[in-house]
């Protein structure tokens, strides 16, 4: 079934019936606008992930061999951590890859995570396309193709992909702009290895479902292009209904155990309710823990546990 601008708007209307008294359509003005969701067929489905950045004070930051093989934790032991764990897929977030890759490197662990029967559900760049022209903009252009051969390779599917943040002094319209050239020039790239580019709703000119239409209805129409819905990133009044505005969009998908209220308290996230707005959508795909609290290999695994039981 083709998602079509109508029956997204409909099944919008359905959604905020569905998850609680969020307010009329009214509140979603940007949604009808934006380019048409991804094709979505048959029920919902879901398949547990968890990233690597649920372990990210224990890992080198591309490191050298010497520095990540001292680690606490490494991808190698991660990937075994996954197998325990019976995970199906872990996300091997890009940042703890070491800092000179290499094609026999990528083969490696693509060897492991098969051998473990692990897919490998996503990477990760921490990239910034709102810079302005030159050598600072380009070096996060290259590092993008770079990370979608790296992908490619060893065949993960999607590449969770950040939008950046305005430059001292710029407007946020210039950003913005900016940030859509960079992601159509890299969308062309990513199609030629058929990589999916999510964005993530990750601040920046992405902390609100208004900022990320903003973008997402300027990107070229690709049927690589989506977005990363992150459960624990809108630091808004209401952010549950606020995910439920992107997740038709959603082609990965993240959960976190805890939020953010709008003056930084945190509080303890309701996953069931994440879970639900991404069943609502009729979401299919991964659906990665990204753990970011204290003490993860005591904790990681209860949560893992709910996790499953709600995926179902």
């Amino acid at each position: 079934m083709t998602t079509t601008r109508r029956s997204f708007l409909s099944a919008a209307a359905t959604a905020v019936t569905a998850a609680g008294s969020w307010g009329s359509l009214a509140s979603f003005p940007s949604a009808a606008l934006a380019a048409d969701p991804p094709p979505r067929s048959g029920k919902p489905f879901l398949k547990l992930s968890l990233a690597a950045y649920s372990f990210n004070k224990m890992m080198a930051r591309r490191g050298t061999p010497e520095e990540i093989s001292a680690a606490e934790m490494t991808l190698e032991k991660f990937i075994d951590f996954c197998a325990v764990q019976e995970l199906g897929a872990a996300e091997l977030t890009g940042y703890y890859f070491p800092r000179d890759v290499t094609p026999e490197y990528l083969l490696q662990i693509r060897q492991q995570c098969h051998r473990l029967g692990i897919d490998i559900s996503g990477t990760a760049i921490g990239n910034d396309f709102c810079l302005p022209d030159g050598e600072p903009r380009n070096q996060q252009l290259q590092d993008c193709r770079d990370w979608i051969d790296y992908a490619a390779i060893m065949g993960a599917p999607v590449i969770r992909i950040f939008a950046g943040k305005v430059p001292k002094g710029d407007t946020e319209d210039a950003a913005i702009e900016r940030c859509v050239a960079g992601i159509n020039e890299s969308l062309k790239y990513a199609a030629t290895k058929g990589i999916f580019l999510a964005l993530e709703n990750h601040g920046g000119i992405t902390a609100t479902p208004d900022q990320m239409f903003k973008i997402i209805e300027r990107v070229d129409d690709s049927p690589w292009f989506g977005v990363n819905f992150d459960s624990g990133n809108f630091r808004t009044d209401d952010p549950y209904r606020d995910l439920a505005r992107i997740a038709p969009y959603a082609v990965n998908a993240q959960i976190k155990v805890m939020m953010k209220s709008p003056d930084g308290q945190a509080y303890a996230a309701d996953i069931p309710k994440a879970v639900g707005i991404l069943k609502q959508a009729g979401y299919r795909g991964y659906v990665t823990l990204e753990f970011e609290e204290q003490h993860p290999f005591e904790e990681i695994p209860k949560y893992l546990a709910q996790l499953r039981d709600v995926i179902g």
